[in-house]
């Protein structure tokens, strides 16, 4: 068994994080969870509405009974941050997913040699897919508290808002990692 046979650690650690992170962003883009606003005024007390980027959903906590495609009143999806979400939060999962694939083929599962250079683009294509899901993640988290709400309720981030932040950190770190076979391109040369 040749040293140079085995896959980088640094790719590993890439081919690990990566797909956690996309894991991780597809939930927070799908589940409609980005905020829960409650203590909704002339409402029942156990009442939560859970709002995404892409549809809101009512939940009364004692029956757990839950309705979403609730109306938008107040104009919570016309929102600037809502519709940069809607945006790159896609965007980021396309970009995610060629990234994998990329790093598929530059790490070789069927070659002697990793392809230092594929693996070294790939890690850039899923840093920009990380910071591409970081950006709404953060504006909405800045915004949370100034998007439209009913008076008088109590706003609190949502899971889904939480899994998008890790999920971008993740792809993030895995690039960086990926990015690290650029080094070795430099080395052969």
């Amino acid at each position: 068994h040749r040293p140079g046979m085995r896959t980088p650690a640094a790719m590993i650690v890439g081919l690990v994080l990566c797909p956690c992170g996309l894991l991780l962003t597809l939930t927070g883009t799908l589940a409609p969870n980005w905020r829960q606003v409650s203590l909704l005024p002339d409402q029942p007390m156990d009442l939560i509405l859970e709002q995404g980027i892409w549809d809101t959903c009512r939940e009364r906590q004692s029956s757990h009974d839950r309705l979403c495609g609730q109306p938008d009143e107040l104009g919570y999806f016309e929102q600037v941050p809502v519709r940069v979400a809607q945006g790159l939060m896609p965007s980021s999962l396309i970009l995610t997913l060629l990234g994998l694939v990329v790093a598929a083929l530059g790490v070789r599962c069927w070659q002697k040699e990793p392809r230092h250079l594929l693996a070294g683009v790939a890690g850039l294509v899923l840093l920009l897919s990380g910071l591409l899901s970081l950006i709404p993640a953060s504006w909405y988290t800045h915004e949370l508290w100034a998007l439209p709400a009913p008076a008088g309720s109590t706003l609190v981030v949502g899971y889904s808002l939480v899994l998008s932040y890790l999920g971008s950190c993740l792809e993030i770190l895995g690039g960086l990692a990926l990015t690290l076979s650029f080094h070795h391109c430099c080395k052969e040369r």
